[in-house]
Protein backbone atom coordinates (compact mmCIF):
# COMPACT_ATOMS: atom_id res chain seq x y z
CA UNK A 1 0.00 0.00 0.00
CA UNK A 2 1.72 3.02 -0.77
CA UNK A 3 2.38 6.28 1.61
CA UNK A 4 0.07 9.13 1.64
CA UNK A 5 1.18 12.12 0.16
CA UNK A 6 1.27 13.89 3.57
CA UNK A 7 3.79 11.23 4.95
CA UNK A 8 6.32 12.14 7.28
CA UNK A 9 8.65 9.80 8.31
CA UNK A 10 9.12 9.32 12.37
CA UNK A 11 12.61 10.39 13.91
CA UNK A 12 13.60 9.66 17.20
CA UNK A 13 15.87 12.79 17.96
CA UNK A 14 18.82 11.57 20.21
CA UNK A 15 20.72 14.44 21.88
CA UNK A 16 21.74 15.44 25.44
CA UNK A 17 19.46 16.56 28.00
CA UNK A 18 21.23 16.40 31.77
CA UNK A 19 23.88 19.31 32.59
CA UNK A 20 23.13 22.38 30.98
CA UNK A 21 19.29 21.41 30.58
CA UNK A 22 17.87 24.60 29.97
CA UNK A 23 20.96 25.12 26.72
CA UNK A 24 19.77 21.24 25.41
CA UNK A 25 16.16 21.48 26.08
CA UNK A 26 16.53 24.80 23.57
CA UNK A 27 18.84 22.87 21.45
CA UNK A 28 16.07 19.61 21.42
CA UNK A 29 13.29 22.21 20.49
CA UNK A 30 15.13 23.71 17.31
CA UNK A 31 16.62 20.07 16.43
CA UNK A 32 12.61 19.01 16.17
CA UNK A 33 11.56 22.12 14.54
CA UNK A 34 14.85 21.48 11.44
CA UNK A 35 13.09 17.93 11.07
CA UNK A 36 9.87 19.30 10.80
CA UNK A 37 11.39 21.95 8.24
CA UNK A 38 12.55 18.71 6.57
CA UNK A 39 9.43 17.31 5.94
CA UNK A 40 9.39 14.53 9.28
CA UNK A 41 7.60 13.86 12.35
CA UNK A 42 10.42 14.20 15.12
CA UNK A 43 9.70 12.11 18.95
CA UNK A 44 12.16 13.73 21.32
CA UNK A 45 11.33 12.15 24.66
CA UNK A 46 13.51 14.47 26.63
CA UNK A 47 11.40 17.37 25.86
CA UNK A 48 7.66 14.91 27.02
CA UNK A 49 8.94 13.66 30.07
CA UNK A 50 10.69 15.61 32.44
CA UNK A 51 7.71 17.83 31.88
CA UNK A 52 5.79 15.74 34.25
CA UNK A 53 7.94 13.07 35.64
CA UNK A 54 10.86 13.75 38.37
CA UNK A 55 14.41 12.55 36.33
CA UNK A 56 16.29 11.68 39.60
CA UNK A 57 13.33 9.15 41.18
CA UNK A 58 11.58 8.05 37.47
CA UNK A 59 14.70 7.65 35.48
CA UNK A 60 14.17 4.47 34.81
CA UNK A 61 10.46 4.46 34.13
CA UNK A 62 11.05 7.25 31.76
CA UNK A 63 14.11 5.71 29.84
CA UNK A 64 11.72 2.96 29.71
CA UNK A 65 9.24 4.82 27.88
CA UNK A 66 11.43 6.30 25.51
CA UNK A 67 12.84 3.56 24.40
CA UNK A 68 9.39 2.21 23.48
CA UNK A 69 8.57 5.78 20.96
CA UNK A 70 12.56 4.95 20.27
CA UNK A 71 11.08 1.68 18.65
CA UNK A 72 8.09 3.02 16.93
CA UNK A 73 10.58 5.75 15.24
CA UNK A 74 12.00 4.93 11.14
CA UNK A 75 14.80 6.52 12.18
CA UNK A 76 17.32 7.97 14.86
CA UNK A 77 19.19 11.21 14.66
CA UNK A 78 21.82 11.54 17.09
CA UNK A 79 22.87 15.03 17.72
CA UNK A 80 26.10 16.31 18.64
CA UNK A 81 29.63 14.95 19.51
CA UNK A 82 28.26 14.74 23.32
CA UNK A 83 27.23 11.35 23.99
CA UNK A 84 25.02 10.92 27.18
CA UNK A 85 24.66 8.09 29.12
CA UNK A 86 20.97 8.17 28.26
CA UNK A 87 21.75 8.60 24.79
CA UNK A 88 24.54 5.61 24.72
CA UNK A 89 21.12 3.46 25.85
CA UNK A 90 19.10 4.92 23.00
CA UNK A 91 21.88 4.57 20.50
CA UNK A 92 22.68 0.82 21.78
CA UNK A 93 18.88 -0.55 21.68
CA UNK A 94 18.47 1.34 17.98
CA UNK A 95 21.59 -0.61 16.74
CA UNK A 96 20.22 -3.58 18.57
CA UNK A 97 16.77 -3.13 16.49
CA UNK A 98 18.47 -2.42 12.91
CA UNK A 99 17.18 1.26 13.32
CA UNK A 100 18.52 3.53 10.66
CA UNK A 101 20.78 5.76 12.93
CA UNK A 102 21.94 9.38 10.73
CA UNK A 103 24.43 11.77 13.12
CA UNK A 104 24.42 15.35 13.02
CA UNK A 105 26.47 17.70 14.55
CA UNK A 106 24.69 20.90 16.37
CA UNK A 107 23.72 22.98 13.26
CA UNK A 108 21.90 19.88 11.76
CA UNK A 109 24.54 19.01 9.04
CA UNK A 110 24.73 15.56 8.36
CA UNK A 111 28.09 13.49 9.46
CA UNK A 112 28.95 10.64 7.45
CA UNK A 113 31.82 7.77 8.20
CA UNK A 114 33.28 8.26 4.67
Amino acid sequence: MPKPKNYRKIVYICSPFAGDEETNIANARRYCRIAVDRGYMPIASHLIYPQFMDDETERDVAMHMSLVLLGKSEEVWVVGHTISQGMAVEIEQAKYWGKHIRYFDKQMREETND
